[in-house]
């Protein structure tokens, strides 16, 4: 019995400490990417630095220095500002 209680322990556990974080984190960044507007500055998952100039149901046209990029939206991490701001 003592054995059934210490699984269930630890399952809740590793619940609380990483997967509900997790979940919180992704819904966050959704929510983020749903909200995305002309005029923003973001960041892609490769470093990517822009400035959002169109927006579509599931890309996004960017603007970088060396001319306009076609991205998907989950090709996005976050804001430029948020980058700077951890800085």
């Amino acid at each position: 019995m003592n054995n059934v209680v210490m699984v269930v322990l630890m399952l809740v556990v590793f619940y609380f400490f990483m997967i509900r974080p997790q979940m919180k984190k992704q819904k966050e960044l959704k929510k983020f990417r749903e909200g995305l507007s002309v005029g923003d500055k973001i960041v892609t998952i490769g470093g990517v630095h822009g400035k959002i100039l169109e927006v579509a149901e599931s890309t996004i046209l960017i603007g970088v220095d060396s001319g306009k990029m076609r991205i998907d939206k989950s090709a996005i991490s976050n804001g430029a500002d948020d980058q700077l701001a951890k800085k």
